[in-house]
Protein backbone atom coordinates (compact mmCIF):
# COMPACT_ATOMS: atom_id res chain seq x y z
CA UNK A 1 0.00 0.00 0.00
CA UNK A 2 1.03 3.21 -0.41
CA UNK A 3 1.32 5.25 2.49
CA UNK A 4 1.88 8.53 1.41
CA UNK A 5 -1.02 10.72 2.43
CA UNK A 6 -2.77 12.62 -1.17
CA UNK A 7 -1.83 16.29 -1.96
CA UNK A 8 0.85 16.37 0.67
CA UNK A 9 3.26 17.69 -1.38
CA UNK A 10 1.06 20.08 -3.09
CA UNK A 11 -0.84 21.60 -0.41
CA UNK A 12 1.19 21.69 2.96
CA UNK A 13 2.63 24.75 1.02
CA UNK A 14 0.42 26.59 0.38
CA UNK A 15 -2.25 26.10 3.28
CA UNK A 16 -3.58 29.38 4.54
CA UNK A 17 -4.16 30.10 8.68
CA UNK A 18 -7.69 30.67 9.83
CA UNK A 19 -7.47 34.94 9.20
CA UNK A 20 -10.99 35.14 10.79
CA UNK A 21 -12.76 35.67 7.49
CA UNK A 22 -15.62 33.68 8.91
CA UNK A 23 -16.34 29.83 7.86
CA UNK A 24 -17.64 29.28 3.48
CA UNK A 25 -15.36 32.66 2.33
CA UNK A 26 -13.54 30.74 -0.38
CA UNK A 27 -16.16 30.30 -2.78
CA UNK A 28 -17.10 34.32 -2.84
CA UNK A 29 -13.62 34.91 -2.66
CA UNK A 30 -13.12 32.53 -5.65
CA UNK A 31 -15.93 34.39 -7.40
CA UNK A 32 -14.43 37.80 -6.53
CA UNK A 33 -11.30 36.87 -8.28
CA UNK A 34 -12.94 35.30 -11.39
CA UNK A 35 -15.27 38.66 -11.69
CA UNK A 36 -11.96 40.86 -11.71
CA UNK A 37 -9.99 38.79 -14.26
CA UNK A 38 -13.33 38.45 -16.87
CA UNK A 39 -13.91 42.33 -15.97
CA UNK A 40 -10.31 43.54 -16.91
CA UNK A 41 -9.97 41.12 -20.14
CA UNK A 42 -13.02 42.35 -21.58
CA UNK A 43 -11.43 46.26 -21.18
CA UNK A 44 -8.34 44.93 -22.29
CA UNK A 45 -9.77 42.90 -25.00
CA UNK A 46 -11.98 46.42 -26.66
CA UNK A 47 -8.79 48.17 -26.95
CA UNK A 48 -6.73 45.31 -28.21
CA UNK A 49 -8.92 44.53 -31.24
CA UNK A 50 -10.50 47.63 -32.28
CA UNK A 51 -8.03 48.22 -34.93
CA UNK A 52 -8.80 44.51 -36.01
CA UNK A 53 -12.26 44.93 -36.47
CA UNK A 54 -11.95 48.19 -38.27
CA UNK A 55 -9.68 46.39 -40.26
CA UNK A 56 -11.87 43.65 -41.14
CA UNK A 57 -14.61 46.20 -42.33
CA UNK A 58 -16.78 45.71 -38.59
CA UNK A 59 -18.25 47.82 -35.78
CA UNK A 60 -15.47 48.96 -32.81
CA UNK A 61 -17.28 46.87 -30.41
CA UNK A 62 -17.16 43.52 -32.37
CA UNK A 63 -15.15 41.54 -30.98
CA UNK A 64 -15.68 42.50 -27.09
CA UNK A 65 -19.48 42.32 -27.49
CA UNK A 66 -18.74 38.56 -29.05
CA UNK A 67 -16.91 37.74 -25.63
CA UNK A 68 -18.84 39.55 -23.32
CA UNK A 69 -22.34 37.15 -24.91
CA UNK A 70 -19.73 34.25 -24.08
CA UNK A 71 -19.08 35.60 -20.44
CA UNK A 72 -22.41 35.66 -20.15
CA UNK A 73 -23.18 32.47 -21.12
CA UNK A 74 -20.43 31.25 -19.43
CA UNK A 75 -21.85 33.15 -15.67
CA UNK A 76 -25.24 31.29 -16.00
CA UNK A 77 -22.93 28.11 -16.13
CA UNK A 78 -20.94 29.26 -13.61
CA UNK A 79 -23.83 29.35 -10.78
CA UNK A 80 -25.51 25.94 -12.52
CA UNK A 81 -22.14 24.16 -12.23
CA UNK A 82 -21.87 25.77 -8.77
CA UNK A 83 -25.55 24.82 -7.34
CA UNK A 84 -24.98 21.12 -8.75
CA UNK A 85 -23.29 18.48 -6.16
CA UNK A 86 -19.68 18.11 -7.30
CA UNK A 87 -19.85 14.62 -6.93
CA UNK A 88 -22.36 14.24 -10.04
CA UNK A 89 -19.28 14.64 -11.95
CA UNK A 90 -17.66 11.81 -10.98
CA UNK A 91 -20.88 10.04 -12.12
CA UNK A 92 -20.24 11.62 -15.30
CA UNK A 93 -16.79 11.30 -15.89
CA UNK A 94 -17.25 8.78 -18.73
CA UNK A 95 -19.76 10.01 -20.61
CA UNK A 96 -18.10 13.43 -20.81
CA UNK A 97 -14.65 11.71 -21.84
CA UNK A 98 -16.63 9.79 -24.95
CA UNK A 99 -18.40 13.00 -25.86
CA UNK A 100 -14.83 14.51 -25.98
CA UNK A 101 -13.58 11.78 -27.47
CA UNK A 102 -16.09 11.64 -30.11
CA UNK A 103 -15.83 15.91 -30.92
CA UNK A 104 -11.90 15.23 -31.14
CA UNK A 105 -12.33 12.74 -33.79
CA UNK A 106 -14.88 14.45 -35.76
CA UNK A 107 -11.84 17.64 -35.89
CA UNK A 108 -9.19 15.44 -37.83
CA UNK A 109 -10.94 12.86 -39.55
CA UNK A 110 -10.58 13.37 -42.84
CA UNK A 111 -14.39 13.03 -44.30
CA UNK A 112 -15.43 15.65 -41.75
CA UNK A 113 -14.16 18.75 -43.23
CA UNK A 114 -17.36 19.65 -44.05
CA UNK A 115 -17.97 20.03 -40.18
CA UNK A 116 -14.83 21.80 -39.35
CA UNK A 117 -13.56 25.31 -39.59
CA UNK A 118 -9.44 25.31 -40.44
CA UNK A 119 -7.22 28.19 -40.00
CA UNK A 120 -3.57 29.07 -39.93
CA UNK A 121 -2.86 25.33 -41.15
CA UNK A 122 -4.84 23.74 -38.37
CA UNK A 123 -8.54 22.40 -37.72
CA UNK A 124 -9.30 22.49 -34.05
CA UNK A 125 -12.95 24.00 -34.48
CA UNK A 126 -16.43 22.00 -35.24
CA UNK A 127 -19.24 24.29 -36.63
CA UNK A 128 -22.20 22.48 -35.55
CA UNK A 129 -24.30 25.41 -36.04
CA UNK A 130 -22.28 26.65 -33.51
CA UNK A 131 -18.75 27.38 -33.80
CA UNK A 132 -16.44 25.68 -30.98
CA UNK A 133 -13.63 24.12 -30.02
CA UNK A 134 -13.94 20.60 -28.89
CA UNK A 135 -9.99 20.61 -27.06
CA UNK A 136 -11.60 23.31 -24.57
CA UNK A 137 -14.37 20.52 -23.30
CA UNK A 138 -11.55 17.61 -23.30
CA UNK A 139 -9.77 19.56 -20.67
CA UNK A 140 -12.30 19.59 -18.08
CA UNK A 141 -13.41 15.66 -19.56
CA UNK A 142 -9.51 14.69 -18.90
CA UNK A 143 -9.38 16.22 -15.02
CA UNK A 144 -13.18 15.21 -14.13
CA UNK A 145 -12.32 11.21 -15.91
CA UNK A 146 -8.47 11.03 -13.85
CA UNK A 147 -10.09 11.84 -10.76
CA UNK A 148 -12.23 10.06 -10.23
CA UNK A 149 -10.13 6.80 -11.39
CA UNK A 150 -7.43 7.47 -9.41
CA UNK A 151 -10.15 7.86 -6.43
CA UNK A 152 -10.30 3.85 -7.53
CA UNK A 153 -7.24 3.07 -8.38
CA UNK A 154 -6.21 3.74 -4.57
CA UNK A 155 -3.44 1.10 -3.30
CA UNK A 156 -2.62 0.08 -6.94
CA UNK A 157 -0.12 2.90 -8.00
CA UNK A 158 2.80 0.95 -7.01
CA UNK A 159 1.85 -1.32 -10.13
CA UNK A 160 3.06 0.66 -13.06
CA UNK A 161 0.32 -2.19 -14.75
CA UNK A 162 -2.56 -1.93 -12.58
CA UNK A 163 -1.96 1.85 -11.86
CA UNK A 164 -0.67 4.15 -14.22
CA UNK A 165 -1.15 2.43 -17.43
CA UNK A 166 -5.11 2.38 -17.26
CA UNK A 167 -4.75 6.13 -17.52
CA UNK A 168 -2.59 6.36 -20.35
CA UNK A 169 -4.49 4.41 -22.58
CA UNK A 170 -7.42 6.69 -21.71
CA UNK A 171 -5.64 9.76 -21.69
CA UNK A 172 -4.15 8.49 -25.31
CA UNK A 173 -7.70 9.25 -27.14
CA UNK A 174 -7.80 12.14 -25.90
CA UNK A 175 -4.33 13.88 -26.70
CA UNK A 176 -3.83 12.10 -29.64
CA UNK A 177 -6.14 13.79 -31.52
CA UNK A 178 -5.43 16.76 -30.17
CA UNK A 179 -2.07 16.32 -31.59
CA UNK A 180 -3.30 15.65 -35.10
CA UNK A 181 -4.81 18.76 -35.06
CA UNK A 182 -2.05 20.30 -34.68
CA UNK A 183 -2.26 21.40 -31.27
CA UNK A 184 0.80 19.98 -29.60
CA UNK A 185 1.26 22.93 -26.15
CA UNK A 186 -2.80 21.71 -25.51
CA UNK A 187 -1.81 18.31 -25.48
CA UNK A 188 0.93 18.92 -23.20
CA UNK A 189 -0.90 21.06 -20.65
CA UNK A 190 -3.70 18.33 -20.60
CA UNK A 191 -1.41 15.50 -19.88
CA UNK A 192 0.93 17.27 -17.11
CA UNK A 193 -2.61 18.63 -15.88
CA UNK A 194 -3.67 14.42 -15.22
CA UNK A 195 -0.01 13.47 -14.37
CA UNK A 196 -0.32 16.03 -11.17
CA UNK A 197 -3.54 14.74 -10.32
CA UNK A 198 -2.44 11.08 -10.41
CA UNK A 199 0.79 12.29 -8.74
CA UNK A 200 -1.16 14.02 -5.89
CA UNK A 201 -3.31 10.69 -5.75
CA UNK A 202 -0.64 9.07 -5.06
CA UNK A 203 1.60 7.70 -8.39
CA UNK A 204 5.00 7.05 -8.00
CA UNK A 205 7.37 9.60 -9.43
CA UNK A 206 9.76 6.59 -10.62
CA UNK A 207 6.51 5.93 -13.05
CA UNK A 208 6.45 9.05 -14.41
CA UNK A 209 9.99 9.39 -14.62
CA UNK A 210 10.01 6.64 -16.66
CA UNK A 211 7.15 7.12 -18.81
CA UNK A 212 8.91 10.25 -19.79
CA UNK A 213 12.44 9.24 -21.04
CA UNK A 214 10.37 7.03 -23.35
CA UNK A 215 8.49 9.49 -24.42
CA UNK A 216 11.51 12.05 -25.22
CA UNK A 217 12.71 10.74 -28.47
CA UNK A 218 8.66 11.27 -29.67
CA UNK A 219 8.33 15.04 -28.31
CA UNK A 220 11.95 15.99 -29.83
CA UNK A 221 10.76 13.87 -33.19
CA UNK A 222 7.35 16.68 -33.35
CA UNK A 223 9.94 19.49 -32.18
CA UNK A 224 12.83 18.86 -35.01
CA UNK A 225 11.18 20.27 -38.13
CA UNK A 226 8.77 22.02 -39.65
CA UNK A 227 7.12 25.46 -38.14
CA UNK A 228 8.20 24.09 -34.25
CA UNK A 229 11.70 24.08 -35.21
CA UNK A 230 11.58 27.56 -36.10
CA UNK A 231 10.21 28.89 -33.27
CA UNK A 232 12.27 26.96 -31.08
CA UNK A 233 15.23 28.80 -33.01
CA UNK A 234 13.49 32.15 -32.58
CA UNK A 235 12.78 31.91 -29.15
CA UNK A 236 16.64 31.04 -28.19
CA UNK A 237 17.40 33.83 -30.56
CA UNK A 238 14.75 36.12 -31.11
CA UNK A 239 16.98 38.66 -32.91
CA UNK A 240 17.82 35.56 -35.48
CA UNK A 241 14.74 36.09 -37.99
CA UNK A 242 12.53 39.10 -36.42
CA UNK A 243 10.75 39.54 -39.36
CA UNK A 244 9.62 35.57 -39.70
CA UNK A 245 9.98 32.73 -37.30
CA UNK A 246 10.61 35.36 -33.84
CA UNK A 247 8.39 37.99 -35.40
CA UNK A 248 5.53 36.96 -32.97
CA UNK A 249 7.18 36.92 -30.05
CA UNK A 250 9.94 40.06 -31.14
CA UNK A 251 7.45 41.98 -31.05
CA UNK A 252 6.02 41.08 -27.80
CA UNK A 253 8.79 41.70 -26.29
CA UNK A 254 8.72 45.32 -27.81
CA UNK A 255 4.95 45.59 -26.55
CA UNK A 256 5.96 44.85 -22.97
CA UNK A 257 9.72 46.82 -22.51
CA UNK A 258 7.46 50.37 -23.99
CA UNK A 259 5.52 50.14 -21.47
CA UNK A 260 7.54 51.19 -18.25
CA UNK A 261 6.42 51.50 -15.16
CA UNK A 262 2.85 52.63 -15.80
CA UNK A 263 1.86 51.57 -19.15
CA UNK A 264 1.18 53.67 -22.40
CA UNK A 265 -2.53 54.41 -20.81
CA UNK A 266 -5.55 52.44 -22.04
CA UNK A 267 -6.13 52.42 -25.53
CA UNK A 268 -2.98 53.80 -26.23
CA UNK A 269 -0.91 50.77 -26.76
CA UNK A 270 0.48 50.91 -30.58
CA UNK A 271 1.73 47.34 -31.26
CA UNK A 272 -2.13 46.30 -31.98
CA UNK A 273 -1.55 48.57 -35.01
CA UNK A 274 -0.94 45.82 -37.79
CA UNK A 275 2.42 44.99 -35.44
CA UNK A 276 1.84 42.38 -32.98
CA UNK A 277 -0.11 39.04 -34.29
CA UNK A 278 -3.38 38.15 -32.31
CA UNK A 279 -3.03 40.51 -30.00
CA UNK A 280 -6.49 40.00 -28.46
CA UNK A 281 -5.67 36.18 -27.86
CA UNK A 282 -2.13 34.53 -27.77
CA UNK A 283 -0.21 37.66 -27.08
CA UNK A 284 -3.05 39.64 -25.00
CA UNK A 285 -0.53 39.69 -22.04
CA UNK A 286 1.96 41.71 -24.13
CA UNK A 287 -0.91 44.11 -24.60
CA UNK A 288 -1.38 44.12 -21.24
CA UNK A 289 2.02 45.29 -20.32
CA UNK A 290 2.04 47.95 -22.90
CA UNK A 291 -1.07 49.69 -21.91
CA UNK A 292 -1.03 48.66 -18.06
CA UNK A 293 2.85 49.05 -17.34
CA UNK A 294 4.73 46.96 -15.03
CA UNK A 295 1.98 47.65 -12.36
CA UNK A 296 -0.78 46.08 -14.53
CA UNK A 297 1.44 42.81 -15.29
CA UNK A 298 2.26 42.78 -11.68
CA UNK A 299 -1.58 43.28 -10.72
CA UNK A 300 -2.56 40.39 -12.87
CA UNK A 301 -0.25 38.24 -11.64
CA UNK A 302 -1.55 38.67 -7.87
CA UNK A 303 -4.91 37.88 -9.14
CA UNK A 304 -4.02 34.25 -10.84
CA UNK A 305 -1.99 33.92 -7.77
CA UNK A 306 -5.05 34.79 -5.34
CA UNK A 307 -6.94 32.32 -7.90
CA UNK A 308 -4.26 29.62 -7.18
CA UNK A 309 -4.30 30.00 -3.19
CA UNK A 310 -7.89 30.17 -3.36
CA UNK A 311 -8.02 26.93 -5.34
CA UNK A 312 -5.75 24.79 -3.16
CA UNK A 313 -7.01 26.18 -0.06
CA UNK A 314 -10.54 24.61 -0.80
CA UNK A 315 -8.90 21.42 -2.56
CA UNK A 316 -6.67 20.57 0.83
CA UNK A 317 -10.41 21.06 2.79
CA UNK A 318 -13.01 19.23 0.26
CA UNK A 319 -14.84 16.25 1.78
CA UNK A 320 -13.28 13.70 0.02
CA UNK A 321 -10.22 12.84 -1.97
CA UNK A 322 -12.20 12.71 -5.63
CA UNK A 323 -13.28 16.68 -4.46
CA UNK A 324 -9.46 17.23 -3.59
CA UNK A 325 -8.17 15.86 -6.82
CA UNK A 326 -11.23 17.56 -8.77
CA UNK A 327 -10.22 20.93 -7.04
CA UNK A 328 -6.80 20.36 -7.38
CA UNK A 329 -7.47 19.49 -11.74
CA UNK A 330 -9.21 22.63 -12.06
CA UNK A 331 -6.81 25.23 -10.72
CA UNK A 332 -3.77 23.55 -12.05
CA UNK A 333 -5.41 23.94 -15.41
CA UNK A 334 -6.18 27.48 -14.78
CA UNK A 335 -3.17 28.42 -13.60
CA UNK A 336 -0.87 26.45 -16.08
CA UNK A 337 -2.61 28.37 -18.73
CA UNK A 338 -2.21 31.25 -17.33
CA UNK A 339 1.38 30.46 -16.42
CA UNK A 340 2.59 28.92 -20.04
CA UNK A 341 0.42 32.25 -21.85
CA UNK A 342 2.31 35.14 -19.78
CA UNK A 343 6.09 32.61 -20.12
CA UNK A 344 5.46 32.78 -23.94
CA UNK A 345 4.52 36.70 -23.78
CA UNK A 346 8.19 37.37 -21.70
CA UNK A 347 10.60 35.47 -24.00
CA UNK A 348 10.68 32.57 -21.20
CA UNK A 349 8.74 29.88 -23.85
CA UNK A 350 8.54 29.17 -27.21
CA UNK A 351 5.32 31.07 -29.19
CA UNK A 352 2.30 28.86 -28.74
CA UNK A 353 -1.45 29.35 -28.96
CA UNK A 354 -2.47 29.11 -25.52
CA UNK A 355 -5.13 31.55 -24.40
CA UNK A 356 -4.96 33.44 -21.01
CA UNK A 357 -7.93 32.26 -19.20
CA UNK A 358 -10.85 34.90 -18.34
CA UNK A 359 -9.13 37.47 -20.73
CA UNK A 360 -7.86 36.28 -23.92
CA UNK A 361 -10.96 36.09 -26.67
CA UNK A 362 -12.40 33.23 -27.25
CA UNK A 363 -15.92 32.12 -26.14
CA UNK A 364 -15.56 28.36 -25.92
CA UNK A 365 -12.75 28.84 -23.65
CA UNK A 366 -14.23 31.45 -21.37
CA UNK A 367 -17.78 29.44 -20.92
CA UNK A 368 -15.70 25.97 -20.18
CA UNK A 369 -13.41 28.34 -17.82
CA UNK A 370 -16.31 29.99 -16.08
CA UNK A 371 -18.00 26.29 -15.54
CA UNK A 372 -15.13 24.75 -14.38
CA UNK A 373 -14.79 27.54 -11.78
CA UNK A 374 -18.06 26.85 -10.66
CA UNK A 375 -17.63 23.24 -10.33
CA UNK A 376 -14.59 24.58 -8.26
CA UNK A 377 -17.28 26.65 -6.25
CA UNK A 378 -19.33 23.62 -5.66
CA UNK A 379 -16.26 21.51 -3.89
CA UNK A 380 -15.61 24.67 -1.94
CA UNK A 381 -19.40 24.63 -0.82
CA UNK A 382 -19.40 21.17 0.71
CA UNK A 383 -16.03 22.05 2.40
CA UNK A 384 -15.69 20.41 5.87
CA UNK A 385 -16.06 23.48 7.86
CA UNK A 386 -14.58 21.88 11.21
CA UNK A 387 -11.41 20.35 9.11
CA UNK A 388 -8.23 19.74 10.36
CA UNK A 389 -4.97 18.21 9.12
CA UNK A 390 -4.88 14.78 10.93
CA UNK A 391 -8.89 13.96 8.94
CA UNK A 392 -6.71 13.74 6.06
CA UNK A 393 -6.22 10.20 6.89
CA UNK A 394 -9.30 9.40 7.93
CA UNK A 395 -10.82 10.24 4.53
CA UNK A 396 -7.94 8.32 2.77
CA UNK A 397 -9.04 5.63 4.51
CA UNK A 398 -12.45 5.46 3.67
CA UNK A 399 -11.33 6.18 -0.37
CA UNK A 400 -8.76 2.92 0.13
CA UNK A 401 -12.25 0.88 1.48
CA UNK A 402 -14.32 2.19 -1.29
CA UNK A 403 -12.10 1.27 -3.69
CA UNK A 404 -11.41 -2.17 -2.19
CA UNK A 405 -15.15 -2.78 -2.20
CA UNK A 406 -15.49 -2.00 -6.09
CA UNK A 407 -12.70 -4.37 -6.94
CA UNK A 408 -14.14 -7.08 -4.51
CA UNK A 409 -17.76 -6.14 -6.34
CA UNK A 410 -16.23 -6.42 -10.16
CA UNK A 411 -14.64 -9.41 -9.28
CA UNK A 412 -17.65 -11.15 -7.74
CA UNK A 413 -19.80 -9.79 -11.16
CA UNK A 414 -17.09 -11.39 -13.42
CA UNK A 415 -16.93 -14.47 -11.26
CA UNK A 416 -20.84 -14.94 -11.50
CA UNK A 417 -20.20 -14.76 -15.70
Amino acid sequence: MNDRRPLDLVTKTVALPDVGLGRGWEGPALFAVTLLLLSFGLVTLYSASVFMAQQAGLADHYYVLSQATGAAVGLVALVLCARLPYRLWEALAWPMLWISVVLLLMVVLPFTEGLTHAAKGARRWLDLGIRFQPSDLAKVSIVTWTAMLAVRKQGEFRSLSRGLAPFLLIWGLLLVPIMLQPDLSTALLMATVAALIVFAAGGRVGHFAFLGLLAVPMLLAQLASGFRAARIQAFLDPASDPSGAGYQLYQSLIALGSGGLTGRGFGNGQQKYAFLPEPHNDFIFAMVGEEWGFLGVVGVVVLYMAFVVLGFRIARRAPDLFGQLLALGITNLIALHAVLHMMVGVGLLPTTGLALPLVSYGRTNLVVTLAAVGILMAVARETDRDWRPEQEERRRTDDLARSSRSRASLATRRARA
